[in-house]
């Protein structure tokens, strides 16, 4: 995971895996949280890297980690159409999309996918009493086998998926779409993000946004978005305790 360095809207704390960041002073009260699924409640986009560099080679191309992670955080069919322009229109894209989900599953299904902090973040925001949706690229069927694998499905008030709004990530409607599930402002909401569609999508829902990178760094531009770029969910949580002290 790479160091974050934050140079926005408030500042940028360079952390390194395991230190305590410097405090955020958060410009509004938190009334409700948005996370997104994939890189930041579940540890699946290194499995969607291996199972699509998998398929790519069961089809008999070259897929680097590079190209994958310039997909992460887009919907099915936006990468689809990124992978026709990058391979060209001949390319078995719909064998390769079903090869891709049959490896994914054989490497999550049976796992324990949740990332570190989850649970410790949602225990704190039941105490708060603080409301919090999923804002995802991934489609409701998705979402709905993760959560209940995990038995988290009535832990969020609402799920924002691919097909419940108009324009996917980076545009705002995903972020816009939670906040109406659950009754909130988007300014009053927190947005917890991993990739740069995300956090492009949240800052411009005009959420305060905190970055926990997954595969992908946080840039200049990105940080440039963020209040905060946090090493992990424990991180996250601190951060709410503090701004309730």
């Amino acid at each position: 995971m790479a160091h974050g360095r934050c140079v926005g809207r408030q500042h940028c704390v360079d952390w390194q895996p395991g230190s305590r960041s410097q405090a955020v002073t958060f410009p509004r009260p938190i009334a409700a949280v948005v996370f997104d699924m994939d890189g930041v409640l579940f540890d699946t986009e290194a499995q969607y890297e291996m199972a699509a560099i998998a398929a790519a080679r069961e089809v008999g191309i070259v897929m680097t980690a590079e190209f994958f992670r310039s997909t992460v955080g887009s919907p099915w069919p936006v990468v689809r159409g990124m992978l026709l322009e990058h391979y060209g229109p001949d390319l078995a894209v719909d064998e390769m999309e079903e090869i891709s989900r049959r490896v994914f599953r054989e490497l999550t299904d049976s796992a324990n996918i949740l990332k570190p902090g989850v649970l410790e973040l949602l225990d704190l925001l039941d105490e708060l009493g603080l409301p919090r949706a999923v804002a995802t690229s991934s489609s409701r069927a998705t979402v709905d086998r993760h959560l209940m694998h995990h038995r988290l499905s009535d832990r969020f008030v609402g799920i924002a998926a691919h097909g419940d709004y108009e324009r996917h990530k980076p545009h705002p409607d995903p972020f816009l779409k939670a906040a109406e599930l659950m009754g909130v402002r988007p300014e009053h909401c927190l947005a917890v993000e991993d990739s740069h569609h995300g956090v492009r999508s949240a800052s411009s829902a005009g959420m305060m946004t905190i970055m926990v990178p997954d595969l992908l760094p946080a840039t200049d531009e990105i940080c440039a978005l963020c209040l905060h770029v946090a090493p992990d969910l424990h991180e996250v949580r601190r951060m709410i305790t503090d701004s309730r002290r």
